[in-house]
């Protein structure tokens, strides 16, 4: 690892002084995939601003209903949150699915949403790869690519975003709001991350030295949700595919529908197609089908990812069932 500068900050005015005296930089939340790229490599930061400390690790309702939860809460602490579980499930099980207890215990909220790809290549800094050295290439679209992109890739990039809260929280329609040494922002977290283009080595949205200070997300927009992933193993490991839903369901018909994908493209994927044949259909295997089919009819498989398309398509009707199933009871 390169020698390293650490600072530790007490407040946001001082964490964003202490990252813009060094264009070399980074803040660094729980650590668990900064501190890991540092080992390989691949993030060489001259200084690391520890944000431990900030007064930004809380979880608190907002007065209409929904939630604000601070950038250094952990994940352990988000997904055990009484109002998380009891109102948005799909986020407590996102949280849960996507890493071991351990981790779960160190890794920050904002720091979840900022991670870098798994990819191989990205990672192994002897190989090429367009996201880490702009310009070098994309290996995987003819290496080794099973677990990449089938949506919105380009011939520059096909990784895919490794975050299974950032999946859930993109169906919830949550709000990044973040510090500038010029004042505050917010985004939408389905603006956040960029369409990969010919760029992947630029992944969000957010300003240069800002800081992320917190997520909210509006009132639930129902009372049931699901985030089911699928993995190659039991144990703890990255998703080849998943699934956030909430689905409100009267009469018979969807009345409102939300839906993301995840570990199919650079980013949460929210599915937007898919939303437009549910919202007013009957709710049953025909319309989530539809829906499935709406959705993944973009997607342009790789010759050894092509299994993700039937994968998706029965993972997104599986979830739409078990949801309209619990509404029906």
């Amino acid at each position: 690892m390169k020698q390293f500068d650490y600072r530790r900050a007490h407040d946001v005015d001082g964490a964003l002084a202490l990252l813009a005296a060094d264009p070399d930089a980074r803040f660094l939340g729980g650590g668990t995939n900064l501190v890991d790229l540092m080992k390989t490599g691949v993030e060489r930061p001259a200084r690391l601003v520890d944000l431990r400390e900030l007064p930004l690790d809380r979880v608190e309702r907002t007065p209409d209903g929904g939630l604000r939860v601070g950038a250094t809460v952990t994940n352990s602490d988000l997904a055990a949150h009484p109002y998380v579980r009891r109102h948005y499930p799909a986020l407590t099980q996102a949280v849960l699915a996507g890493a071991s207890g351990q981790l779960r215990n160190m890794a920050t909220v904002g720091g979840n949403l900022l991670q870098r790809t798994r990819c191989g290549y990205f990672t192994d800094v002897s190989r090429p790869c367009n996201k880490r050295a702009p310009g070098s290439g994309c290996p995987a679209v003819s290496g080794e690519h099973h677990n990449h992109a089938v949506l919105g890739a380009s011939d520059h990039c096909v990784a895919v975003h490794p975050s299974d809260m950032g999946v859930a929280l993109t169906a919830f329609d949550a709000v990044v709001s973040y510090e500038t040494p010029d004042g505050p922002g917010r985004t939408p977290v389905t603006d956040f991350y960029l369409p990969v283009g010919d760029t992947p080595h630029r992944e969000t949205t957010l300003p240069p030295g800002a800081l992320i200070t917190h997520i909210t997300l509006p009132p639930a927009p129902a009372a049931r949700s699901r985030y089911r992933k699928v993995r190659e193993r039991a144990s703890y490991a990255f998703a080849i595919g998943s699934v956030a839903a909430a689905l409100t369901v009267e009469d018979g018909r969807v009345r409102e529908a939300r839906l993301a994908l995840g570990a199919v493209a650079s980013r949460p994927w929210r599915a937007r197609a898919a939303e437009a044949v549910l919202t007013g259909a009957p709710a049953d295997g025909t319309t989530f089908a539809a829906a499935a089919d709406a959705e993944l009819a973009a997607a342009r498989p790789l010759p050894r990812n092509g299994y993700k398309v039937p994968l998706m398509r029965n993972l997104v009707v599986s979830v739409l069932t078990e949801l309209a199933e619990g509404d029906a009871r």
